[in-house]
């Protein structure tokens, strides 16, 4: 008895079903023709492939053989897509049937941040959505990765969602007081600029709206009367040019830095007047000269404010002569600057605004302050009477028709992006309330670059169409309208197109 229970304890089973990719023992995944493991099974979910078929990036697990095929030709069984294969997907979710965005054991990433998002932003009294917070619902559920999104909602100490949460449930106002009172950090910041550039919140500016914070730090230790006066200098004086700068579209960073640095100056001023047992208005000219020698410092920071200090008669004493900026230099030469425009034409391993940047300096002398704050209506496109398509760009006042590689980058540029921010498509023979998610407006910002999307220059970047511009051609080196690069004719000869003879030329 025991010999017969020790065989039958050691006997070999019969074969188990094995998974069809990896050859593992496996019943995970019933397919129509095998079996799939768990592990084959995600590696195929979370990397699609064109299918062999039809053509369309999707998950491949279904064997398919041609019936007009010999039967001991082995090469024509290829795996397709279950579409292909007239099968039903696997991979496809149970609630909205797509196949993409993988994230549960059954549904996608999409309906579980729905379901997530639904739960938080849904109003106890009426059972609905709060009607404000809509566009951040539909915002955040059709992005380009609802992963993405499923993460910022888990991600501790969530902030932001219980921020959101609270506004839902009318526990706070949804409202630019309400994160005026809260802490100027970047999670707060974060979610104000998503509201901001969802129309949730009207818009504003956020560099401007980030100094008071900032203030309010600074002027804590120094005395009352001093902290009073640097407070009037720099609402009456620095954030009303920055506000006059923000209508006009002239703020920059540079220009709020610049700002922060006058203020930062005058604090430092007034510290060495305590110090030494004095205010600002009896302060003398020899005081202030003795600053100067004592912190080793040209006192460019601080002409601004002792200039408001004589202006609003606080103390008319003190003077620091103004030093005009020097005149901008060509510091490369002629030949120099047709090697880079060469190289920023032809090299794509550079990133396509880097090359736009450095081409708009080089050929057009523009100074980068100008190019960052370029808005869409600076760049057009146009047809003229041979129907060939033109790309202008109006740097000032007058538009200059680009050269046909200038505008070849900039009509590849914002194509792709424009590509980039259309939603995804539907998989084929996916379920109509798929068709009915992927039917949503264009996206304004995903939920790992939210700030990005309420930038005051994020509409700056022009979507053109999909055909190649061309205009007649230039004299530009390398380029397939013209293969010979111009001869320079001396250290000022101009570009082809354009009012700039040099790097530095028409600088403001």
């Amino acid at each position: 008895m025991t010999c017969a229970r020790s065989a039958h304890a050691f006997a070999v089973p019969m074969s188990e079903p094995s998974c069809f990719d990896c050859g593992r023992p496996s019943t995970h995944t019933r397919l129509p023709h095998a079996w799939m493991c768990k592990t084959c099974r995600r590696r195929r979910h979370y990397h699609p492939q064109p299918c062999p078929g039809c053509g369309t990036t999707r998950p491949l697990a279904y064997r398919f053989t041609d019936p007009t095929a010999r039967a001991d030709d082995s090469e024509d069984t290829s795996i397709v897509c279950a579409s292909c294969a007239s099968a039903e997907s696997v991979f496809a979710c149970h609630e909205c049937g797509r196949e993409d965005h993988p994230y549960g054991a059954n549904r996608c990433a999409r309906c579980i941040l729905r379901e997530r998002l639904t739960t938080l932003l849904t109003d106890p009294g009426t059972g609905q959505i709060h009607p404000r917070l809509r566009p951040v619902f539909d915002e955040l559920v059709n992005s380009e990765r609802p992963q993405t999104g499923i993460w910022w909602l888990r991600r501790q100490p969530a902030t932001g969602p219980r921020l959101l949460g609270q506004m839902a449930r009318r526990e706070l106002d949804i409202s630019h007081d309400t994160f005026r009172a809260l802490p100027c950090d970047r999670t707060h910041n974060y979610l104000r600029e998503l509201l901001a550039s969802l129309g949730v919140l009207p818009a504003y500016e956020p560099r401007i709206e980030r100094i008071p914070p900032w203030l309010d730090h600074k002027l804590a230790p120094l005395p009352a009367d001093h902290a009073d006066l640097v407070r009037r200098f720099a609402h009456r004086h620095v954030l009303r040019r920055l506000r006059t700068m923000a209508r006009q579209g002239q703020l920059t960073k540079t220009a709020t830095d610049s700002a922060r640095d006058r203020i930062s100056a005058a604090i430092r001023f007034l510290t060495y007047l305590h110090a030494h047992d004095t205010t600002a208005a009896t302060a003398t000219q020899e005081q202030l000269e003795r600053y100067q020698t004592s912190h080793a410092i040209s006192l460019a920071s601080e002409y601004t404010f002792i200039t408001w200090l004589r202006r609003s008669r606080t103390n008319t004493r003190l003077r620091i002569p103004y030093l005009p900026a020097a005149a901008p230099t060509v510091s490369i030469s002629d030949e120099q600057r047709w090697q880079h425009v060469e190289r920023l034409l032809h090299d794509h391993t550079l990133r396509s605004y880097t090359r736009l940047g450095g081409l708009f300096t080089l050929l057009f002398a523009q100074p980068l302050s100008r190019i960052v704050a370029m808005r869409t209506s600076q760049i057009t496109t146009a047809t003229d009477n041979h129907a060939d398509s033109r790309v202008d760009v109006t740097f000032n006042t007058l538009p200059i028709q680009m050269p046909t590689p200038v505008d070849q980058i900039i009509e590849t540029t914002y194509s792709s992006e424009a590509k980039a921010s259309t939603p995804p498509a539907a998989a084929n023979g996916s379920s109509p309330a798929a068709n009915q998610d992927n039917t949503s407006r264009p996206r304004t910002s995903a939920p790992n670059s939210l700030p990005s999307a309420s930038s005051p220059t994020s509409h700056a970047k022009p979507h053109f169409s999909s055909s190649p511009a061309r205009c007649p051609p230039q004299s530009w080196p390398n380029s397939s309208a013209s293969p010979t690069p111009p001869p320079p004719t001396g250290p000022n000869s101009p570009p082809a197109t354009g009012p700039a003879t040099s790097p530095t030329a028409g600088r403001p």
